[in-house]
């Protein structure tokens, strides 16, 4: 497993906002609310326009990730990653395996990011239906990156996400999923699951990979404050319509799903009443998917965490 710890250590998240006291449940639970928010990481799309977005909304304590286009390849993906190093984000790329097109390929990007200083990645197996090479799923890419940065390399080690399906995977099954996590998890540093919109299916979750035996810490995929059409299309591609079909259930449903758009509150609040016990928590931050609204998600953040503060906060 990295050693490389930095935005994925599971104490990160609670580290800027140390509460003074806790008077009540209902403190803390505000406490570990606000802990969250502090320093999620937003998931950006590699399109013209996204740089600016980031850079004149995104503070640079925040850590930005690059998502990967079938459609495109990696090179857009590393391109935005670069920018926003150079920027003085910590950027970390989406390698998606389907997209690499052999391990000189991988050596290539890799040495890309170090040039750049980047020295976070998340490994996924990516959308598209046909690899390119010899890449078909992450188990692999992260095998055959251990065996380009692993010891005697001389490389330094990277920090390494990969994906965790809280309502599992369209064209796996949950054995499978528990299998390939299991293994992933020697390579990994954290996880980041998919995007969903119940807490109960996010922290069961997280209690059966905790019973696997996967100890790694976990950041649970949100989607921002977003539009409503945008949401619901992405949420059916990536297979989460379960916990769509609970939100629009129970109440606040509606309200969530209001033209105007999606916000998250509900979902954070079930998580930080679920995740009260500092220095231990199940929830080691947030992946908020931005799907291109980077402006808006910011702007929620900060009403957010001023109300969860009274406006009093600092850095």
């Amino acid at each position: 497993m990295s050693t490389v710890t930095g935005s994925s250590d599971p104490s990160a998240a609670m580290t800027s906002t140390e509460p003074t006291s806790v008077d009540s449940p209902e403190d803390l639970q505000r406490w570990v609310l606000a802990a969250l928010l502090d320093r999620p990481r937003y998931e950006v799309l590699p399109v013209p326009g996204t740089a600016d977005q980031v850079a004149s909304h995104v503070p640079k304590a925040l850590t930005v990730t690059v998502t990967a286009s079938p459609r495109h390849g990696l090179e857009p993906t590393l391109e935005l990653t670069e920018v926003l190093a150079r920027g003085g984000y910590s950027a970390v790329p989406h390698l998606a395996a389907r997209l690499v097109h052999d391990e000189h390929h991988l050596a290539e990007v890799l040495a890309r990011l170090d040039e750049a200083g980047v020295r976070d990645a998340f490994v996924v197996a990516g959308d598209g239906k046909s690899p390119v090479g010899g890449f078909s799923d992450s188990l692999q890419l992260l095998s055959a990156i251990d065996r380009l940065r692993g010891p005697g390399s001389g490389l330094e080690p990277m920090c390494i996400g990969v994906s965790g399906y809280p309502e599992g995977h369209p064209l796996l099954a949950t054995g499978q999923l528990d299998r390939a996590l299991l293994a992933k998890q020697s390579s990994g540093s954290y996880v980041v699951t998919q995007m969903c919109f119940d807490a109960g299916a996010v922290l069961g979750w997280i209690g059966h990979a905790r019973g696997l035996g996967v100890g790694l810490p976990v950041h649970v995929g949100i989607a921002g404050a977003v539009d409503r059409i945008k949401l619901l299309r992405v949420a059916a591609r990536i297979g989460v319509g379960t916990s769509l079909r609970f939100l629009r259930k129970h109440q606040g449903g509606a309200r969530l799903l209001r033209p105007s758009g999606y916000r998250p509150d509900r979902l954070l609040e079930q998580l930080a009443a679920s995740d009260v016990v500092p220095g231990k928590p199940a929830v080691a931050g947030l992946h908020v998917y931005t799907l291109g609204d980077v402006a808006t998600t910011e702007r929620w953040r900060q009403e957010m965490l001023d109300e969860l503060t009274d406006g009093d906060r600092h850095g």
